[in-house]
């Protein structure tokens, strides 16, 4: 079983360690297509002309008061690196709460969760990673769209076996389709009644939050699936209310999460 997750913006830089290494990190084969993404990034953020800078700063998507981004990209070569667990730090992974799960669910996370990454294509929670920023939307100089690059050396690369939880979104969905007879995808939605009417909409912090406690709650439990029938009954035992929803014939499974207290 596979649990897709999608990165933090928010990122803990590591005070020490050794630099990552991109062929040990989980499946080595794609170590040459994420070394020729790091140094094209490293290469991007080194510019210095006030033009540069700038060209930089689009290409990544960020501000010009983020120009602390590009330094940090800069260094990635030769920056500390920590397991990607302590290094991502946004909502999804401050509900995870990984540090603070018992030993046996620390291991069942590292067996089971993968994160999809713009610079690293995929990583373990246990792979050893530096703080960086790079997210699959971008088009980087020399690449071109990480999207599609990192979609064609994943399909390559990807197990092809157990059932997988895709809880991605956006551009990190797009990197690697699960085959459609064992996935599915969750989004959570928030159930309110408003003006006595009962309404349900997708709330993006609560979404990431709750997608973070629901991985904890299945590793806590030590949840084995062997299909995805399996993998929603036991989200339900662990009283998650998850309704799916009609798929054309060939697509890969839709289920929604319904939240009530946020």
């Amino acid at each position: 079983m596979l649990i897709l997750l999608p990165p933090s913006e928010g990122k803990s830089t590591p005070a020490a360690g050794e630099p990552a290494d991109p062929a040990a990190l989980w499946l080595p084969k794609l170590a040459t297509a994420r070394k020729r993404v790091l140094s094209k990034l490293v290469a991007l953020s080194k510019r210095t002309s006030a033009r540069a800078v700038a060209e930089s700063l689009g290409t990544l998507g960020l501000r010009a008061g983020q120009r602390g981004e590009l330094d940090r990209n800069a260094g990635l070569l030769t920056a500390p690196a920590a397991p990607a667990a302590q290094v991502y730090s946004g909502v999804l992974y401050e509900a995870l709460d990984h540090a603070a799960l018992p030993a046996e669910a620390r291991g069942w996370v590292a067996e089971r969760a993968v994160v999809f990454s713009g610079l690293w294509g995929v990583v373990r929670l246990t792979d050893r990673i530096p703080a960086y920023r790079c997210s699959a939307g971008v088009v980087l100089p020399g690449i071109g769209g990480l999207t599609p690059y990192w979609k064609s050396a994943l399909t390559r690369s990807m197990p092809d076996d157990g059932p997988v939880l895709d809880l991605r979104s956006g551009a990190y969905a797009a990197m690697w389709g699960p085959p459609a007879q064992r996935s599915v995808a969750l989004r959570v939605l928030h159930e309110r009644v408003v003006d006595g009417e009962l309404r349900r909409s997708v709330v993006s912090h609560f979404n990431k939050a709750t997608k973070g406690r629901m991985v904890r709650a299945l590793a806590v439990a030590g949840v084995s699936a062997a299909d995805v029938d399996e993998l929603l009954s036991a989200l339900r035992d662990l009283k998650w209310t998850v309704e799916e929803r009609p798929v054309a014939a060939g697509r890969p499974r839709q289920a929604d999460v319904i939240v009530r207290e946020l």
